[in-house]
């Protein structure tokens, strides 16, 4: 079978296409065929040894994948082969097959294409995640989203407008602010892409009051950080929730007198962790994800497709920040 594997520490331009022989499912495994793998943050973080997590190389980036169960492992019980499945797996998505633990796999809905069940678990799931434990989110909040037209913060703006709340979406183009308009945002801000001097960093933090109202954004949802995340911290609410999810941009130095003067709570949502700690809440959030799925409330876009030769390609649309949704690898 072909493997899309990293071999060094690098970008995905090293990345390499190998031949590589199937793996055999071990007990509480199963193997899966892949069809689908969705592209995330991390990935592009994982294969330069900047993650939290260094899988022993060689190995397949790829943390989400969707298939069909090809062989089950010893002791397995509730599936069987030709089974439509998703899973997040950390790492090893991007080959043709893959062994993923049983108790990590999830049936695909009736009606769900690969391509979108292999982008709802990482994105809604660090969402959902987010906005009800962390963010304790409820009816009538007012919440700012960075980085809204990504995969990640697509999914913010339609949980938030499922939970109740009016979204603010912030992105970097006009084009952008369409996409987050198109998925339910109340209102957009388009914050700069180049360096902002500390009077462009006040005006965008103008831009984020204006955007949220007189009393501020209960819920700062922020993907991006680097010099997005202080304006918008300034723009948050009395006893507000700051949700630090990712750093694409860098990872931001925040005036820690504004949380006093605030009352405000900065907290980390960190999903993969979540998802090991407290595995009955986590299938429990998946089964609202899937019940949202089946409601039309919540609809993955994917906007683009890769091959597995092509999978670098899709690693680097990321990195760069060029990506609309979600961006998948395809194995057919």
């Amino acid at each position: 079978m072909k493997a899309l594997r990293t071999h060094a520490v690098g970008g995905p331009e090293t990345l390499t296409l190998d031949e590589v022989d199937v793996p055999t499912p071990g007990k509480g495994q199963v193997l899966v065929d892949v069809k689908a793998c969705a592209i995330n943050y991390p990935d592009t973080l994982m294969i330069r040894d900047l993650y939290q997590f260094k899988p022993e190389r060689p190995y397949s980036p790829g943390g989400e994948i969707a298939g069909v169960i090809e062989a089950v492992g010893e002791g397995v019980e509730g599936w069987k082969a030709g089974d439509k499945v998703l899973a997040g797996i950390g790492n090893g998505g991007l080959a043709e097959k893959v062994c993923v633990p049983a108790n990590r796999m999830f049936a695909v809905p009736d009606g769900v294409p690969f391509e979108k069940a292999a982008s709802l678990m990482m994105t809604y799931g660090t969402t959902i995640h987010g906005l009800k434990d962390r963010g304790h989110i409820k009816q009538g909040d007012v919440m700012l989203v960075l980085g809204a037209a990504g995969g990640v913060g697509l999914s913010a703006v339609e949980l938030g407008k499922a939970f109740g709340a009016k979204v603010i979406a912030a992105v970097s183009s006009a084009e952008k602010g369409e996409i987050a308009k198109q998925a339910g945002a109340d209102d957009v801000v388009i914050y700069p892409k180049g360096e902002m001097d500390k009077a462009a960093s006040k005006e965008l933090a103008n831009a984020f009051k204006a955007a949220c109202g007189p009393d501020g954004a209960n819920i700062v949802y922020d993907i991006v950080g680097g010099q997005y995340s202080e304006p918008a911290l300034r723009a948050i609410a009395w006893e507000g929730r700051f949700l630090v999810v990712g750093f694409p941009a860098g990872i931001a130095k925040m005036p820690l007198n504004l949380t006093l003067l605030k009352s405000c709570d900065i907290c980390g949502v960190f999903w993969g962790a979540f998802t090991a700690r407290e595995p009955g809440k986590f299938h429990e959030q998946v089964k609202e994800l899937f019940a949202l799925l089946k409601a039309g409330k919540i609809d993955p876009l994917v906007s683009e497709t890769f091959p597995l030769e092509r999978g670098g390609d899709a690693i680097a649309k990321l990195e760069n920040r060029e990506a609309v949704g979600k961006l998948v690898v395809t194995m057919d």
